[in-house]
């Protein structure tokens, strides 16, 4: 096998080739198009996105690295030669890819597989992969999007620098995109009438600075100014790309100059340049460093706390807050604080980046940058959750207003946020992240600032958001995904559940389409489904979606622990349980008595009964509670859920929790003492099919539970 460098120059040798930019702007074209035939876009319409063949945007930049190491050569090759070039650089490409896989056994010793406890993922080899293949992590609209909320304070320094204020830069990008969309579908029909000869994508690519302005609806200077800020100078010739990780200039100038038109071959790559590039001009200015490093913090910060307001309500999040255990003493700083009900979520912000070392393979750089982005902020966010549970600590706003907490904080969520796109993140928190949970302190849950606005978007209510960030911590090591953006779409479409059988689970990136779509449509206007079809529309309309839908919003610990175990619930069990409390619905209404069903979950750690009565709230309480306790008891369960429904209209009355470890007591042993058993979840399609199906007492239960059916659900 050669090595990766041979590959690499071999690679570098054909990029120089006269016309091989006409083979770049056909990848280009082949892997980043989405076309779509009538009145929207469908998720499968994006499969090629998601194709094993497809060249990932690291591999195009790559090539256009090598581009511009000479130059370019505009002319358009004969079509067998623009085959042939492409077909040898998706064999080269491929041949690096193996080769680089390969890395990671040779760095292997014999001595490194004696140890118990050594793991060939921390290598910087394997990781070195992960970084260069890995699925990125944000939408190009989001880096177009939030770039004025991450420098708007430097808006004096753009304009006194680069001529141009963040919010004309935002109007330019987003005119780019929407005359290369337009572009593109303009090319492919021209070339229907063009002899094959003379096919090329390279026009599609192409524009001129009077084409963005008239978009833009900005003046032509203004918009020059944006583009030469991200256009490579005559002289670049990306000297110091030797190496495929090494700093590729086409990465934060994306732009390249020919004549009077500018062209780019990606609208995510100058929408990500937008979004980090500015940061590291004013990095330059030395007198600004200290300013536009305070700038970047705040911007996280805010931005999550911006985020989180809009799922909780301002009331409910705290930004900037300190933890006083005496007078004068400040034992630790939250930089986001969440307080709904008996949880909270402490999210603390780093604005740390992998450094080119890392990317490069240095084990000692990778987990040097790893420290700083991610362990750090894990370190102080545990610090801080343990702090909210101390009684004698004191919460103070930014303000100084004291921030109070609900006697006890069942659970507390810690998140580690950075603000920049950090590749394999999940992978690398896997390898290196270290944290010990306590029975009140979940899992770490590591994200971006991308894959924040992604949840709080699609999951933008506090129960439908905290039963998300508790399955996921809980399930910490259980899902694999090459980034977070996957799980989250897997979640929308088949609810994040184990069953107890799965010790591992890995996800596919094609389960993310859908949630890729939806984003498309909120943030792009794209004809598409709002929603994906999964968890938050398919039962919208059963009586369980519409409990969900009253109690989510609420901040009662009691109704947030049901919607947490509603949340949980399969199709089937949703569905079922669903036509059982519309039926005892039913009958309070049409006969004014007193009705009710109690169900005990699969695994018997919990249960809910729901009664149905006209009774005043005082005596429906207290037979809703003491039930509630009872049946607890004889169920041996940790916890038993109640809820009273008015029979009008099946709203919620009032609900109860009962929870704590069973304990025997002689005597509830005596009050339940021949206590009839609730129907099991399984039973329930048993119970509703009654009046249609007659089953004997001596039946085999259709349960399959194996008991007859007087011994089983007939109860």
């Amino acid at each position: 096998m050669r090595t990766e460098q041979e590959i690499f120059d071999e690679l570098g040798a054909l990029c120089a080739s006269p016309g091989f930019i006409h083979v770049i702007a056909y990848f280009c074209m082949r892997d980043n198009m989405i076309g779509y035939a009538g009145d929207e876009m469908k998720a499968e319409d994006m499969a090629n996105l998601y194709g094993h063949s497809r060249l990932i945007r690291t591999e195009i930049s790559a090539l256009l690295g090598l581009l511009i190491k000479h130059d370019i050569d505009y002319a358009l090759p004969e079509p067998a030669m623009l085959q042939s070039y492409a077909e040898k650089c998706e064999a080269l490409l491929e041949e690096i890819h193996q080769a680089m896989s390969g890395e990671v056994f040779r760095a292997v010793t014999p001595e490194m597989m004696k140890d118990k406890n050594f793991n060939p993922f921390t290598l910087g080899a394997a990781l070195r992969e992960s970084i260069f293949y890995g699925a990125e992590s944000a939408y190009a609209f989001q880096y177009r999007d939030f770039s004025p909320l991450k420098y708007g304070r430097d808006d004096e320094w753009l304009i006194a620098n680069k001529g141009y204020s963040v919010d004309d830069g935002k109007k330019v990008v987003h005119a780019v995109g929407l005359h290369q969309n337009d572009s593109a579908v303009n090319n492919l029909n021209a070339m229907k009438e063009l002899p094959m000869a003379q096919w090329t994508i390279l026009p599609a690519n192409e524009f001129s600075a009077t084409d963005i302005a008239a978009r833009a609806a900005l003046p032509v200077d203004v918009v020059e100014r944006v583009l030469n800020a991200f256009t490579l100078s005559k002289d670049q010739r990306n000297g110091g790309y030797k190496k495929l990780q090494d700093f590729n200039a086409i990465n934060a100038s994306p732009l390249i100059k020919r004549g009077d038109k500018y062209l780019l071959f990606n609208i995510c790559s100058l929408s990500e340049a937008f979004y980090q590039s500015p940061f590291y001009w004013m990095w330059d200015d030395k007198p600004y460093r200290p300013k536009a490093m305070e700038n970047r913090g705040k911007f996280t910060e805010e931005f999550s706390a911006s985020r989180l307001a809009g799922v909780f309500g301002e009331a409910n999040v705290y930004a900037n807050v300190n933890i006083f255990t005496s007078k004068d003493t400040i034992a630790g700083e939250i930089d986001v604080l969440v307080i709904f009900g008996d949880r909270a979520i402490v999210l603390q912000a780093k604005s740390k980046q992998l450094t080119i070392a890392a990317r490069q393979g240095d084990d000692q750089q990778l987990k040097t940058d790893f420290e700083k982005a991610i362990q750090a902020s894990c370190n102080q966010g545990y610090s801080c959750a343990h702090l909210l549970r101390d009684p004698k600590a004191v919460l103070r706003s930014a303000d100084g207003v004291e921030i109070a907490l609900p006697s006890e904080l069942r659970k507390i969520y810690v998140m580690c946020i950075v603000a920049d796109h950090y590749p394999a993140l999940s992978f690398q928190a896997r390898q290196f992240l270290k944290f010990a949970t306590t029975e009140h302190i979940s899992p770490p849950f590591v994200m971006d600032v991308f894959l924040l606005d992604a949840m709080t978007e699609m999951l933008d209510s506090p129960l439908q958001l905290l039963s998300y960030v508790d399955r996921r911590t809980y399930y910490d090591d259980k899902f694999i995904s090459s980034h977070e953006l996957t799980t989250l779409g897997y979640h929308l479409k088949q609810n994040l559940w184990l069953d107890g059988k799965q010790d591992l689970v890995m996800l596919d990136d094609t389960l993310g389409t859908d949630l890729d779509l939806s984003m498309l449509v909120r943030r792009e206007n794209i004809p598409g489904p709002w929603t994906p079809d999964g968890v938050l529309t398919r039962f919208a309309q059963t009586r369980i979606g519409r409990l969900v839908k009253q109690i989510e919003r609420e901040p009662n610990p009691a109704m947030l622990a049901l919607g947490f175990s509603l949340l949980t619930l399969g199709e089937d069990a949703v569905v079922n349980l669903s036509k059982a409390i519309e039926e005892v619905n039913r009958r309070a209404k049409d006969d004014g008595e007193r009705h009710n069903i109690s169900v005990q979950m699969e695994d018997g750690s919990a249960g809910l009964t729901v009664h149905c009565n006209y009774d005043s709230v005082e005596v429906a309480s207290e037979k809703l509670q003491t039930y509630c306790i009872a049946r607890k008891y004889a169920q041996k369960a940790h916890r038993w859920f109640g809820l009273c429904l008015n029979p009008d209209d099946g709203a919620i009355r009032f609900g109860v929790g009962i929870e704590e470890k069973w304990a025997r007591e002689p005597a509830m042993d005596v009050l339940t003492r021949g206590m009839a058993k609730p129907i099991k979840m399984s039973g329930l399609s048993i119970m509703i099919s009654r009046k249609l199906t007659k089953i004997g007492r001596n039946d085999p239960c259709a349960c399959k539970s194996g008991k007859k059916y007087k011994k089983c659900c007939m109860q």
